[in-house]
């Protein structure tokens, strides 16, 4: 199997994480006991009075998501699963099935390893298919022909459509208005795959009967592991990210909605794809922003097809047993790739974010459009811990950096042994990881507050956005600094208002002893 060449050599044993982890729990029950009482006396008093109520919010929050996950994980998916199973097991089949497998200058044993698991699933679901197969080099297609050649009977009927311009979203669009000629029937699916995700087995059999059974369904997304070829911690990282996103996605899904329908592997009623509307979004999905103008989005298309159902009021969903499996070579600079990820990544939430709160509660579901709500909130609340441990330390001394860390430890090594069974093995690195990407993404983010124009899309032929040229462009660009530092200010001073470091109080005796000329 061409998929036997793609596994990492990363893995670790399973009894060296758990010392790991013992360790780790050891260390910090010896730093709590061992550390002098004087360090605990101001500093806990202060940080309890300072971060406890904004703790008490987000560990609440987080534990909401927890509950309801379990609640759809539990009673609400298990009651689909036998719905859908009875459905299968009597001889329901979709009319036809639609692959949409985009891929750009792509590892041909990645390529083969992809086409080996879309053919091994027509061949299980005895469905008719179409393989549409948007590429972006001539090598890709050369990769796809030989391997088919190669194959011998292939079950499923193959398009290369080769795009014309640059980007994936051209491509996408090209190949879903080629599925358009082609024909699809009213209970048709279609299935969006990026060109390094392999089919983790029966994922028809697993999702196709969700779509009979609710005509409400437009789309489902499914369960997402990777392979990295790259450093250990980058292993670890993309681990704990599934691992969270299996957690909020079941959350998410007991509403019936999700925040966003994975490009990785989507599937959607095949109608619904082919819809003008639709194409358009894909293909030119633009927001109109009151400082960068009119732009389009470079990347994101999944949360593009994400908004299109949204804003229909159609149902999506989460189908947390069925898988695909993804390649990530990460290449000679792995720091810079998790940056621009998050860069990438961030932006796609900022940018579809705004507008999918203005389509109100009612639209959304109230619970979907706090969850939208609140990934805007968290941006500075993920950075208030250690701003306010910063500004309490000035007042009585390092301790309370002390006392901050061992608060930051210790919290994150609990929320990691929960996400140990989301993510199927044991990292000790998760608590480190977690802080880390808490802070630096939201240190992004702040910095795409007002520069959400700004895009690059480092692993797909390093694209980026054209900017405009001359004063129109430094105004913007001073603009966007000026509000951003205005911003910062103002979440610092608060930050140290709710540490008790400065208050209004302080400001108002500073101002009232400043000699002012005339009034003395």
């Amino acid at each position: 199997m061409a998929s036997a060449q793609l596994v990492s050599s990363n893995g670790r044993s399973g009894w060296l994480s758990m010392y790991g982890l013992l360790s780790l729990l050891a260390a910090i029950v010896l730093v709590i006991v061992n550390l002098p009482n004087h360090v605990w006396d101001l500093a806990d008093t202060a940080l309890v009075l300072g971060l406890g109520p904004l703790a008490a919010w987000r560990y609440g929050w987080w534990f909401t998501h927890l509950v309801r996950a379990n609640i759809y994980a539990r009673h609400a998916f298990p009651k689909m699963r036998r719905d859908a199973d009875t459905l299968w097991s009597s001889g329901w089949r979709p009319p036809a099935v639609h692959f949409l497998v985009t891929t750009f200058k792509e590892r041909p044993e990645i390529t083969e390893a992809v086409l080996e698991s879309i053919f091994a699933e027509c061949r299980a679901a005895r469905v008719p298919a179409r393989i549409f197969v948007a590429t972006g080099d001539a090598s890709d297609e050369c990769v796809i022909e030989d391997y088919c050649s190669r194959a011998g009977d292939v079950p499923a009927k193959l398009i290369i459509v080769r795009q014309n311009q640059p980007g994936k979203r051209v491509a996408m669009g090209l190949a879903l208005r080629a599925m358009s000629r082609f024909g699809v029937g009213p209970d048709d699916l279609a299935i969006f795959m990026d060109g390094d995700s392999i089919l983790g087995g029966r994922i028809l059999e697993r999702c196709a009967p969700f779509f009979a059974l609710n005509p409400k369904l437009g789309a489902v997304t499914t369960d997402e592991s990777a392979i990295v070829n790259g450093p250990g911690w980058m292993q670890a990282w993309h681990d704990m990210r599934f691992a969270q996103r299996r957690l909020a996605m079941q959350s998410h899904s007991l509403s019936r909605k999700v925040l966003t329908l994975t490009g990785r592997l989507a599937i959607f009623r095949a109608a619904l794809v082919v819809d003008e509307g639709f194409i358009r979004n894909v293909e030119v999905d633009c927001l109109e922003h009151w400082l960068w103008g009119k732009f389009r989005f470079l990347s994101g298309d999944d949360k593009s097809t994400w908004f299109s159902l949204l804003a229909r009021g159609f149902e999506m969903r989460y189908v947390p047993d069925a898988a695909v499996l993804t390649i990530e070579n990460i290449g000679e600079r792995p720091c810079e790739r998790v940056q621009q990820n998050l860069m990438r990544w961030s932006g796609n939430m900022l940018r579809n974010g705004s507008r999918a709160l203005a389509l109100g509660p009612r639209r959304c579901g109230f619970f979907i459009w706090w969850c939208i709500f609140d990934q805007r909130i968290s941006i500075w609340t993920s950075l208030s811990g250690p701003v306010m441990a910063l500004a309490l330390s000035l007042v009585i001394g390092f301790k309370a950096l002390v006392a901050y860390l061992v608060w930051v430890v210790l919290t994150r090594t609990l929320v990691s042994i929960i996400l140990y069974f989301y993510a199927g093995r044991i990292y000790p690195s998760f608590p480190f990881l977690l802080y880390a990407n808490q802070v630096v993404a939201s240190l992004v983010k702040v910095y795409l507050l007002f520069r959400v124009s700004k895009q690059r899309w480092l692993n797909r032929g390093d694209q980026r956005t054209k900017e405009t040229r001359g004063r129109l462009l430094v105004f913007q660009n001073t603009m966007a600094a000026f509000l951003t530092a205005l911003y910062i200010s103002i979440f610092v001073f608060l930050a140290f208002a709710r540490a008790g470091v400065a208050g209004l109080d302080d400001w108002s005796s500073t101002w009232a002893a400043w000699p002012l000329p005339g009034l003395h």
